[in-house]
């Protein structure tokens, strides 16, 4: 019936609870609790309770049953009124206990298990945080523990609800050792059901007393290992609630395992969240976050919310922020995954969000790469982005575009391939990449210089300054006000400035608008006298007005200076009299340990009184009211005698560790789990502390097959070197130049921009045979050599200086190695130097002294000094590629940072 028809029939319905009829009486109690579901302000609460209070006595089992059932309902909500029944209560559970009901209430030699399980139930609830009605409850527990088990189905069901009160009602040592004897037993069954039962119990009890969990550790990992997947899911459940910061990394690898193998996607977005969260909370360092977090972006990529792939990114570039060095060492093993993803995964497996972390963290911090050279990690993004460019997402090309135009900034050159694919998007039908696209091939072809200040290294972190008054074109405006330029006048039919006028004037002289675009005037404080004017007048309505928490004000009126107000302190004024958000008492959860650092403090353990308290294996009963006491002592099951050891064998063996490893910080005497793995070790090449200085970016070459043209090579076009004109000491290399002017080009039409869709698959014009880069090619051999009075000194000049050669021994180079701090690393695939000996012999011809080389390793390393003040130390690390060709990693530390960069950039041209 609808609600409103509730007031006309409680009535009559409660008149049938005296009715002579069992069923009747049932049925009607099943009614009211209806009726008060429905209306509860015509069938109140009170009323209801004070019915069931006499029908919890009814001479009829059945009627006694359904009154249970309405008061586990209003015991859930509110268990204070019937905290009386509990002596009413467990006298009913004791006489079924001792077969007093007829015999048609017994299911398969259970006398009523289900009126049994209501009434263990009821006691749970009621006995709750609650030491005195927990204590009343105690004896008849274990009596039907003990009578329950009895070997069939319905006596386990009852043991298992006196398990879960057990846990949930005041904790006693000796009931808990029940309990957990219990779990024992069933946990070890041989029926999935059971095991069932004994997971689920042992996940129950071990949120408050792990250390139960101490003899099932073999139990759980078979439970973890069996073919059910309904007992494999609730033991993952289990281990979720067992993990701690010693046992994280052991049970997140299960937790992966079965994600990988799983196919339901019910499950899988479960374990995604719970992987995420254990992470996040208990990760023991942040190399490991990042390898687990990606790990699960591989798995279940799809699943993962955008804020965890954020939070990934700020981690690697933020860092710890305990030291510098630290930092990059996790930059690096970060860079490490994603380029080996990027080199050895095929990009079908790849989701989403990994595939724009990746990109992200490559164009970032790509540099410092040991596995693949800035070259190659531009080669795989670029045929990334082209072969597979009508299956990306829009939001994955601009991430990868954007890694790419980062990379041609620390390379400082654009090769072909990355010109290509920014060529191919400048014609795209997304109108933000698009424009992207046009303004990097703007910024190559005509503000070469700029590209390193556009596009620094290392500036995720960075705050941008925004000019809002645009001061940098005030020269502009001046110069064309001086030329006769017309200023600046706002249109006199402008509704937009009509409103900034009305709001900027505060409404006056504007016109009357029907809107207020002024801002609100501030709060008054109300006075003292206005409080008192408010307490003269009525009192009814005065009573009945509180003012707000923080308000400034007690509850009485007068001024409060903590600034609480009835509910607490939440807020306060400051000493101007305005209101303030009180945040004095607010927990700071990111603290200097990254995303887990520093997890949840263990609440204390609660002191059991006095009067609640137990000996051995007797209950007080004293103060519960409910007869004698009755000692026992024991668990209730019998212990059999303890059998002889067999000998263990390898995958016990094997298993034993694996659950010492899972209940590591778990059970006190546990055994310690076994080592964890280590991270990633350090690359060969020294470590790489600062990014590379980036070099003047060469103009973007035509698409297609154009050959690559590096302007910074200004050592040699050819194997012999051309003279070069002497610089004045005051010219700065590498400060940009005043353009000349010229006489203007001809007027030629603009290039017309073609749209087309990115989702299409492009066929490439092929390209033509490359332009003729040598002027005097078709003018024959010559076999001119430079005059012996001509000959270039090519020793490396800084701020007019040449560097002179640092005669020191290996000894002495690895102390000035470590005094030196500014580190400028860089890579070369070199087609002139590919042998150890010829780099050393470059090394040579810059001025430094060759210090040492190393064959077995194929490193060399030399020293140099620029005005004997400044010192430059090389190490170089060559590793061959083919015929001709190797890759030289070169790591240079000075004692001027400024000197380190210019001394690889110039390094890099000498090697090319």
């Amino acid at each position: 019936i609808p609600s409103d028809m509730v007031p006309a029939m409680a009535t009559e319905v409660a008149k049938l609870l005296t009715h002579t009829s069992e069923t009747v009486r049932k049925k009607a109690i099943i009614t009211l609790h209806r009726f008060h579901q429905l209306a509860p302000e015509t069938v109140t609460s009170e009323e209801l309770t004070e019915k069931l209070r006499k029908h919890l006595c009814d001479r009829d089992p059945a009627v006694m049953g359904s009154s249970l059932n309405v008061i586990e309902a209003l015991s859930v909500k509110d268990p204070i009124p019937f905290k009386d029944l509990i002596p009413s209560l467990v006298s009913i559970l004791k006489q079924i206990n001792e077969h007093r009901l007829p015999s048609d209430y017994d299911y398969h030699r259970v006398p009523a298990p289900w009126m049994q399980m209501k009434l263990i139930r009821i006691l749970g609830v009621l006995g709750k945080n609650d030491a005195t009605a927990s204590s009343g409850c105690y004896e008849i527990l274990n009596d039907t523990m003990k009578k329950a088990d009895i070997g069939i189905n319905a006596g386990y069901a009852v043991v298992y609800e006196c398990i879960r009160t057990i846990v949930n009602i005041y904790p006693n040592p000796t009931l808990l050792d029940a309990a957990a004897e219990a779990i024992s037993r069933f946990i070890q069954s041989r029926s999935h059901n059971l095991k069932y039962l004994g997971v689920t119990g042992l996940a129950a009890i071990v949120e408050s007393h792990p250390q139960y969990a101490a003899q099932h550790q073999l139990a759980v990992m078979d439970c973890l290992e069996d073919p059910d997947e309904t007992l494999q899911r609730k033991t993952l459940d289990l281990l979720y609630k067992l993990v701690n910061p010693v046992n994280v990394e052991f049970i997140t690898e299960k937790l992966l395992d079965f994600l990988r193998n799983t196919t339901d996607t019910f499950l899988k977005n479960i374990l995604t969240t719970r992987i995420c969260s254990v992470a996040e909370r208990y990760a023991p360092d942040n190399a490991w976050y990042i390898s687990t977090i990606t790990d699960l972006f591989e798995i279940s990529g799809d699943l993962v919310q955008p804020e965890v792939a954020q939070n990934l990114m700020s981690l690697i570039a933020e860092g710890t922020g305990e030291s510098e060095e630290d930092d990059m060492l996790l930059r690096q093993n970060a860079v490490e995954i994603y380029a080996n993803l990027l080199l050895n995964t095929p990009v079908a497996k790849l989701p989403k969000i990994l595939l724009e972390t990746m990109a992200w963290c490559l164009g970032e911090y790509g540099y410092l790469s040991a596995v693949a050279s800035l070259d190659e990690i531009m080669m795989q993004l670029c045929a990334l982005t082209r072969k597979h460019k009508a299956k990306l997402a829009p939001t994955t090309r601009k991430f990868l575009l954007g890694a790419i135009m980062k990379l041609v900034a620390q390379a400082g050159t654009c090769p072909p391939h990355a010109a290509a694919v920014i060529d191919d998007f400048t014609r795209s039908g997304d109108v933000d990449l698009q424009q992207r696209c046009l303004e990097f091939q703007n910024l190559l072809t005509s503000a070469a210089n700029v590209l390193g200040e556009v596009l620094p290294v290392d500036a995720s972190c960075e705050d941008v300054d925004v000019d809002v008054d645009l001061s940098f074109m005030d020269g502009f405006v001046h110069e064309a006000l001086s030329n006769g330029a017309k200023e600046y006048a706002k249109p006199e039919d402008d509704d937009d400035d009509d409103d900034d006028d009305y709001m900027y004037d505060g409404g006056r002289g504007a016109s009357s608008s029907a809107f207020k675009m002024g801002p609100y005037e501030k709060p008054q404080i109300p006075t003292a006298s206005s409080l008192s004017g408010m307490r003269s007048g009525n009192a009814a309505s005065a009573s009945g007005v509180s003012l707000p928490p923080g308000s400034g004000y007690d509850a009485s009126g007068g001024a409060n200076p903590y600034g609480g107000g009835g509910g607490g302190s939440s807020g306060g004024t400051n000493a101007n009299g305005e209101l303030q958000l009180n945040v004095s008492n607010v927990a700071n959860v990111w603290g200097k340990g990254g995303l887990g650092g520093g997890g949840p403090a263990p609440a204390p353990a609660p002191s059991v009184p006095a009067s609640a308290s137990t000996g051995g294996g007797s209950f007080d009963t004293s103060g519960g009211g409910y007869g004698a006491s009755n000692a026992y002592s024991g668990s209730g099951f019998g212990a059999p005698a303890p059998a002889p050891e067999p000998e263990k064998t390898k995958e016990v063996i094997e298993k034993e560790r694996m659950a010492a490893a899972l209940f590591g910080g778990v059970v006190p005497g546990a055994d310690p789990p076994p080592p964890r793995r280590s991270p990633p070790s350090k690359p060969t090449p020294a470590p790489r502390a600062s990014p590379p200085a980036p070099a003047v970016a060469a103009p973007v070459p035509p698409p297609a097959a154009a050959p690559e043209i590096d302007l910074l090579d200004m050592m040699a076009f050819d194997d012999a070197p051309a003279p070069a004109p002497a610089i004045s000491a005051e010219v700065d290399l590498f400060a940009p130049q005043p353009i000349e002017p010229t006489a203007a080009p001809p007027v030629t039409a603009a290039p017309t921009v073609e749209t087309v869709s990115d989702d299409e698959e492009e066929n490439p014009a092929p390209a033509g045979p490359p332009p003729n880069l040598d002027p005097f090619a078709d003018m024959g051999a010559t076999n001119d050599a430079p005059l012996a009075s001509f000959q270039v000194d090519n020793r490396f000049e800084y701020n007019g200086s040449k560097m002179a050669p640092m005669e020191i021994s290996t000894a002495q180079f690895g102390q000035h190695w470590g005094s030196c701090t500014a580190t400028s690393p860089a890579n070369v695939t070199a087609s002139k130097v590919d042998t150890l000996d010829k780099f050393l012999q470059v090394c040579e011809t810059l001025g430094a002294h060759k210090v040492e080389a190393i064959s077995a390793t194929n490193e060399g390393i030399a020293a140099g000094t620029v005005n004997g003040t400044i010192i430059a130390l090389v190490h170089g690390k060559i590793s061959p590629l083919g015929v001709g060709s190797a890759k030289i990693d070169i790591t240079i530390k000075s004692t001027d940072a400024t000197l380190g960069g210019c001394l690889a950039v110039a390094m890099q041209n000498m090697l090319r």
